[in-house]
């Protein structure tokens, strides 16, 4: 008799023993309590083995999705599965008997499920495996090992296709290392989206180990290659790589020597147009152009006369006008020199105001980089009144339009606040000429400038969240800067993004690069993630000055040391920066759980003459420099708004974005839209480079006199999140500019300096440094204002700084310079005890 089986001696009931020992004694028919089972084999069978006709297979289990194992054996009176060397419990088997009508021998069938959980419980021990056993009166036979693993496909590749430049009929190798996964990924390259196929194009060859190879380099073959890897659970695409093919220049041949000139020289020439360089490639190398002395039969005979002798002296003149041209440009150069120069030796009375335009800032070591020197033939609104050296009250220029430094009885002066209002297209023109500038956009709707000293001020692009703060004490004092803030747009700079990365942010550029600042600006703009970090890693990149992006920053595990510090909120980024450039966030989902943040946006036609009438529906990232450019771009169309945006969370389930529309009335509308719902791609959505993306529903009323439109408009996920959007409205009525009732109108100045940027009055803020940086014995000090503003998580970043506190106001004034109440900080700081606070409430007059 065979051993019984675990499963049924646990449980230790009378019933289960009974069972199991009517199962292993075969001819035998027994009754337990709760049910009556029956194995019995006819007698010319009774001495057989069973043999199995199904065995069960290795299996992957794809996410949370359990598999099913099958066994089928005959003729057998019993099968259970045995896992990792333990009985399954008969419980979680399920049994067929049927019988086979040409032998009428009973096969029986088993299938267990085997669950994520299951496999988990020895994961790193052991791989899961299961067999199945058969018994029949004679005996028992065993089937293969079925073994069962968790499917995955990690995000990164462990080796990604590097770009190259290559000649023409050149041998190119592209190597790719896929990520790794269960099972093993199969690799496929692209070219510019399309699959490569060696066994249409035999000058492309994959090897075993997934490296792309070009036998001969086309020109043709020029195009961004990309690795895709995939298994049953993901697909994954590396960074593309561009291939470059460029064809360097050959000579002709030379041509024949050319007559003998007035010279006694003769010449021949040659062209680089065999081939002509194409594509980059390298002009040709050598002489184009040749010449030889004719022997003395050949020169031809010329006398010297008159016309030689006024050649010279024709020459003779000329260079004596450019000798006296030259020695007047330097002598006026000088005497500008001095006169610039004898503007320094009033600029102490500066120190409480701005600077004039006139003057030369000190010029250390790459001073270049640090000073962008004025233009005196424009206009300047920025600095008002006039301002005299105390030697000389002769060749200055004056600034109209009111005063901005006011004499006072003691001889100090007192500063006014001041709009900067000058041409922003002006501006970008005469910044793009300057060597550093060359690659500063000239999208003025996108940029904005100013010109700052010691006292800070702020940049703003209105409509877009984006915002420069510079502080006071940030511009050395004596030095004046003009600074520039502009947000790129996307296509502009190609941001390399690896895996699943995506760009959360805007990528926004302050500058000019390499200017030398004494304590951190803050850069705001907005970011489209959930805000929780325990979903995402992200990173802050920074473009260099050779144009690469790098890593400068990771979000969370900031070090204080380092001239880069962030805090994430909800929808907004605040970048303390030592340095200017260009920014942007990307971040890299740790787990399915991390969402993007989309914004949904209904646009139809504000004016319909047609049958036809088409609603776009936008899925754009929730960033407002985006909404604001779709906004734009609809008004040029003469779109219009049907609905308010709705927020959906995307998250990173490699699932499509869906849209369908329902419950037309069907009598007055129909929709043209063949299948049943509209698909954008994941991918197309979660790298974050395309940021119009938009879908468009054509719908056709039966009748020109048909104006009433009511449908329901669905956005999902699949599974996933969804939005739907209830429309009803008449389409001939309701034709509201766009602008009208949706679209931000941001009045506020983009550019302020001094103190016209600042809620805190500069005097008070001093104060309020000096009472709360020194440590206080009961904690009344810069770390409960901290606590009480809920900037705990960057005690060490404040506490690194020369003047904590001024950190914490300087991130206070960024938060809150359009809904900031002055009042609420007085609280705080009358809630920890400093006196200063009540100083907040002076009025404008008194301060």
């Amino acid at each position: 008799m065979p051993l019984l089986p675990g499963p049924f001696v646990r449980g230790s009931s009378s019933a289960t023993l009974l069972r199991a020992l009517c199962l292993v004694l075969a001819g035998f028919t027994c009754t337990g309590s709760e049910h009556t089972a029956t194995a019995t084999l006819p007698a010319a069978f009774s001495d057989l083995l069973p043999h199995f006709l199904v065995e069960p297979e290795d299996e992957f289990i794809v996410k949370n999705k359990p598999v099913t194992l099958t066994c089928r054996s005959t003729p057998a009176t019993q099968i259970y599965f045995k896992c990792n060397g333990e009985w399954v419990h008969q419980d979680d088997h399920l049994i067929e008997r049927t019988v086979d009508p040409a032998t009428a021998l009973p096969v029986m069938q088993v299938t267990i499920d085997i669950t994520r959980q299951q496999v988990e419980k020895i994961f790193g021990l052991d791989e899961y495996w299961c067999q199945c056993v058969a018994w029949s009166t004679t005996g028992t036979q065993k089937s293969q090992k079925a073994y069962i693993r968790i499917a995955y496909l990690r995000k990164n590749f462990e080796e990604e296709p590097q770009g190259k430049e290559v000649a023409l009929d050149q041998e190119v190798l592209l190597r790719c290392h896929p990520p790794e996964g269960v099972p093993q990924a199969e690799v496929e390259w692209q070219r510019n989206e399309d699959v490569i196929d060696p066994a249409s194009d035999p000058n492309f060859f994959i090897a075993a180990d997934h490296n792309l190879l070009i036998r001969k380099a086309r020109l043709a073959d020029t195009g961004n290659y990309t690795c895709v890897a995939k298994n049953i659970v993901a697909r994954r695409k590396s960074t593309s790589a561009t291939v470059l093919v460029y064809v360097d220049g050959g000579w002709s041949e030379w041509s024949k020597w050319s007559a003998c000139g007035a010279d006694c020289s003769m010449w021949r020439s040659r062209e680089c147009t065999q081939p002509s360089p194409g594509t980059g490639g390298k002009e040709c190398q050598g002489l184009d152009l040749q010449s030889l002395n004719c022997t003395s039969e050949q020169c031809p005979q010329t006398v010297s006369g008159a016309e030689d002798v006024a050649l010279y002296v024709g020459m003779v003149a000329v260079a004596l006008c450019l000798t006296l041209l030259l020695i007047v440009v330097v002598l006026v150069y000088r005497r500008k020199k001095e006169g610039l120069d004898a503007d320094v030796a009033d600029s102490s009375i500066l120190t409480t105001g701005f600077q004039p335009m006139g003057i030369k800032p000190s010029k250390p070591e790459n001073s270049h980089l640090l000073t962008i020197h004025p233009d005196l033939t424009t206009s300047t609104t920025s600095y008002q009144g006039t301002l005299r050296s105390r030697h000389d009250t002769t060749g200055k220029f004056s600034m109209t339009n009111g005063p901005l430094l006011d004499p006072l009885p003691n001889g100090s002066h007192t500063l006014h606040n001041g709009k900067l209002n000058s041409d922003p297209a002006e501006y970008v023109s005469r910044l793009s000429t300057q060597s550093y500038f060359k690659t500063l956009p000239r999208d003025v709707a996108n940029t904005s400038y100013g010109t700052f000293n010691f006292l800070g001020g702020r940049l703003t692009i209105p409509n877009t969240g984006i915002s420069l703060l510079i502080p006071p004490e940030a511009i050395p004092r004596g030095k004046i800067y003009e600074i520039y803030l502009t947000v790129q747009r996307k296509e502009d700079l190609r941001l390399p993004l690896a895996g699943c990365q995506t760009l959360l942010s805007p990528v926004v550029s302050c500058g000019p690069p390499g200017v030398v600042l004494s304590r951190p600006v803050i850069l705001s703009m907005d970011h489209c993630s959930d805000a929780c970090l325990d979903n995402w890693a992200v990173r802050l990149k920074k473009q260099n000055y050779e144009g690469a992006w790098e890593d400068v920053l990771l979000m969370g595990e900031e070090l204080v040391t380092e001239p880069y510090y962030c805090q994430l909120e909800a929808e907004t980024c605040r970048l303390f920066s030592e340095q200017l450039g260009t920014f942007a966030l990307v971040g890299e989902s740790l787990h399915m759980g991390a969402a993007k943040r989309l914004r949904l946006v209904l646009f139809s036609d504000a004016y319909c003459s047609t049958l036809e009438y088409n609603i776009r529906v936008y899925c754009m990232d929730d960033t407002q420099d985006v909404f604001k450019e779709v906004m734009q771009m609809e008004r040029q169309l003469g779109g219009r708004l049907i609905d308010e945006p709705h927020v959906l969370l995307f998250k990173d389930s490699y699932h499509n974005l869906r849209l369908s529309i329902h419950d037309m009335p069907q009598a007055h509308w129909r929709s043209k839209l063949l299948a049943g719902y509209q698909e954008i791609p994941f991918y197309h959505i979660w790298n974050g480079s395309q940021r119009y993306l938009h879908c468009t529903f054509t719908l056709e009323r039966l009748s020109l006199g048909t104006c009433e439109l009511t449908c329901q408009l669905c956005v999902w996920q699949v599974e996933g999140e969804g939005q739907s959007f209830s429309l009803d409205f008449n389409i001939a009525k309701d034709n509201r500019a766009l602008d009208s009732e949706f679209l931000l109108m941001d009045s506020s100045a983009t550019a302020l300096a001094g103190p016209s940027a600042f809620q805190i009055p500069y005097l008070i803020r001093q104060k309020i440094c000096s009472s709360l940086d020194a440590p206080c014995p009961n904690g009344a000090d810069w770390r409960m204002l901290a606590q009480r503003l809920k900037l705990e998580r960057h005690m060490s970043f404040f506490a690194s700084k020369a003047s904590p506190t001024s950190m914490i106001l300087d991130l206070w004034e960024a938060q809150h310079f359009h809904s900031g109440n002055i009042n609420q900080l007085a609280a705080v700081m009358a809630d920890i005890g400093k006196q200063e606070a009540m100083i907040f409430l002076v009025s404008d007059g008194e301060c």
